[in-house]
């Protein structure tokens, strides 16, 4: 994966990142290690979520400031597409709904600027719910996988290791 990405100078020549300074060079916001990728996938499921455009920006600060990984946090919040966030948007809201004991009194979505202004005053809190239950029970999810996965894994590989160092000896 890192052959992928960006290089330091590569990203030191990016103007809309200036405004960062040094702070995007932390060598945590860019190491694979269990900390930064599962905090990563703990913020980008819980951004991902979040019933605004352009979750990128809060995740990104959020990233940095407990310092996880970036680029797998904003690979997980650009889950959350114009394709895709409708759908996960309702779902939030009929989630939020269920929670609040609500009826749904959404009965005809328009994708407009005007509907939504109209809608807002009955959306607002239902919505708003179900995306921080939603968001927050994902993240916490995606968290506790990556640990376990991670766990399992590094076992995995020292008792391989032990495996070969038996098999070299005999």
């Amino acid at each position: 994966m890192k052959r992928y990405l960006p290089t330091k100078e590569q990203l030191r020549e990016i103007r809309s990142l200036r405004f960062l300074g040094e702070v995007i060079f932390e060598p945590n916001l860019w190491h694979f290690n269990r900390h930064s990728v599962s905090f990563a996938v703990m913020i980008g499921s819980f951004c991902t979520f979040l019933p605004i455009p352009f979750q990128t920006i809060p995740c990104l600060f959020l990233v940095m400031w407990i310092r996880a990984n970036v680029p797998i946090a904003i690979a997980i919040v650009w889950i959350s597409n114009p394709f895709t966030m409708a759908p996960m948007m309702y779902f939030n809201y009929r989630f939020g709904t269920f929670m609040l004991n609500r009826p749904n009194t959404v009965t005809e979505i328009h994708v407009s600027v005007n509907w939504l202004s109209e809608q807002f005053a009955l959306i607002w809190q239902p919505l708003l719910l179900g995306s921080l239950v939603i968001g927050t029970t994902f993240g916490l999810i995606g968290f506790m996988l990556v640990r376990v996965y991670w766990r399992w894994k590094v076992a995995k590989d020292w008792s391989m290791r032990k495996l070969r160092k038996k098999i070299k000896r005999k």
